[in-house]
C-alpha cells in the first residue's frame, strides 16, 4: 500500500501523525501553485509528472523530504554535477549558510537555463564536510524548494575537492 502526501512540516518538528496514511489525500496541491490534484491509482499528481510516494509500511521521513518521488512519462530530465558554492565572480563565502545559499542560487540558474523550476526537482544529494552544522544546509534546501518535497540524501565527507568548499549539492529534476 502506498500513500502520497502533498504537504510539508517544519524540519525541527516531528512528522504529523497522519503522514503516510492512505486517507486525507489533498483535493488541491497548495505546494505546487494550487493546481487541482489528480488521484490516480493511489498516487497524487500535482500539475506535473512527479508524485510523492510514502509507503505506509515504513516510518515517515525524519525531516522535510520525501522517501521517494515517482516520475511517470517525463518529457525532460535534468541531472546536475555537484554544484559548488562558487559565486559568478569566482569568490566563495566563508560562512556555511552563505555557501548553501550560493549553491542553491547556482542550481536556480541551471534550472532556469533548462526551463525548469524548483518543484521539478525529484532528488537532492548533499555532500557536507564532516563536523559542519547541518541545520543551515537543510534550511537552505527547504527555503529553495518552497514546500516541494524531493527525495533527499545528506552525506558527510572528510573533505570536498577544494578546501574552501564546505557543501556541494547535486540534483535531478524531471518535467
Amino acid at each position: 500500500m502506498v500513500a502520497v502526501v502533498d504537504e510539508t512540516y517544519p524540519a525541527d518538528a516531528p512528522p504529523p501523525a497522519h503522514l503516510g496514511r492512505q486517507g486525507d489525500l489533498p483535493a488541491r496541491c497548495d505546494l505546487h501553485g494550487g493546481h487541482a490534484a489528480h488521484h490516480i491509482n493511489g498516487l497524487t499528481y500535482c500539475g506535473s509528472v512527479n508524485a510523492i510516494v510514502t509507503p505506509t509500511s515504513i516510518a515517515p521521513p525524519v525531516a522535510n523530504f520525501a522517501h521517494a518521488v515517482l516520475t511517470e512519462a517525463p518529457s525532460r530530465w535534468l541531472h546536475t554535477a555537484g554544484v559548488v558554492p562558487t559565486r559568478p565572480d569566482g569568490s566563495v563565502p566563508d560562512d556555511l549558510a552563505e555557501q548553501a545559499d550560493v549553491v542553491w542560487s547556482n542550481i536556480a540558474a541551471i534550472l532556469g537555463e533548462a526551463r525548469m523550476e524548483p518543484a521539478d526537482i525529484v532528488s537532492v544529494t548533499t555532500y557536507a564536510v564532516a563536523g559542519e552544522a547541518l541545520g543551515p544546509v537543510m534550511a537552505a534546501r527547504d527555503r529553495f524548494l518552497g514546500g516541494s518535497l524531493a527525495a533527499s540524501t545528506l552525506v558527510t565527507v572528510p573533505a570536498l575537492a577544494r578546501p574552501e568548499w564546505r557543501v556541494e549539492i547535486a540534483v535531478v529534476a524531471a518535467r
